[in-house]
């Protein structure tokens, strides 16, 4: 038995958060105050007759927002009306100041129209919504009635109108695979790229040292310096800007010219010498 209560509670929670309207009634007057229309809207279904207003007339719409359960009067966060012509799909939203009993009155003056009124061009009735919504109560949706205006100029086309619709699709064109060479052009290729080397090794075997001599007090700082070029580059591309790597090198290459220059000589001298 205990089990049941709380979803009683919770049942009771979910009836207590619903708003509904009292004595929501819609009045149409004239240029000189007399009423043309003055009637209750049922909540239940919308009324089949249209309003119709004409250049001087005046429509007024009042009702309160209660606590459906209580009655009590509740002053939710929005409350807007909405204006829809279906056949543009052009829609305004107006919002609705109500009192902290619940009270609030609109008023439609076709002479100061507001500018959440959509343009009718084609003179069809408007879909009029009321909307409410609280943080503490469900969202309320109302179809009231449908209101016709007199014809309006259409809606200015903005410069950038076009920029909202779909846009032709577009469509990529690759282009073919490239055609791999013969195999004779591309042997060709290969020993022209070998040849520098074939060449740049007979001349090193002719002028470089042998191994035991690289670590010689006179080539070996040369053997450091470069390798200290090779850690700048290392550390060029793991953190260091091109500023800093220039400036660094500039530095490095100091001792470098000195000491290749006197690796280079000590080398000349040593072949004279065996001359």
């Amino acid at each position: 038995m205990l089990s049941v209560f709380p979803v009683l509670l919770l049942a009771l929670s979910v009836q207590a958060s619903v708003l509904t309207l009292q004595s929501p009634r819609i009045v149409v007057i004239d240029s000189t105050g007399s009423q043309l229309r003055s009637e209750p809207i049922s909540l239940a279904y919308k009324s089949s007759t249209p309003v119709q207003l004409l250049g001087r007339e005046t429509l007024k719409f009042t009702f309160q927002v209660v606590d459906k359960e209580s009655g009590k009067g509740v002053q939710p966060h929005q409350t807007f009306i909405r204006f829809y012509d279906e056949k543009t799909n052009e829609e305004g939203i107006q919002p609705v100041r109500v009192t902290p009993g619940g009270k609030a009155k609109f008023e439609l003056n076709l002479s100061r129209p507001p500018l959440s009124l959509p343009p009718t061009p084609n003179g069809d009735p408007l879909k009029v919504t009321l909307l409410i919504g609280s943080s503490q109560y469900d969202p309320l949706s109302v179809e009231l009635f449908d209101l016709i205006v007199p014809r309006s100029h259409p809606a200015p086309e903005h410069p950038e109108e076009v920029t909202f619709h779909p846009r032709p699709e577009i469509k990529h064109t690759f282009r073919p695979d490239h055609k791999l060479p013969p195999p004779f052009i591309s042997a060709v290729s290969v020993g022209v790229v070998l040849a520098p080397w074939v060449v740049l090794l007979g001349l090193w075997s002719q002028v470089a040292p042998r191994p035991t001599r690289l670590f010689s007090p006179s080539i070996f700082p040369f053997i450091l310096c470069l390798g200290g070029f090779e850690v700048l580059l290392f550390w060029y591309w793991v953190d260091l800007k091109l500023g800093q790597i220039l400036l660094y090198a500039g530095i490095h290459a100091i001792p470098t010219i000195f000491a290749g220059n006197y690796a280079l000589s000590s080398i000349a001298s040593q072949r004279l010498g065996r001359k």
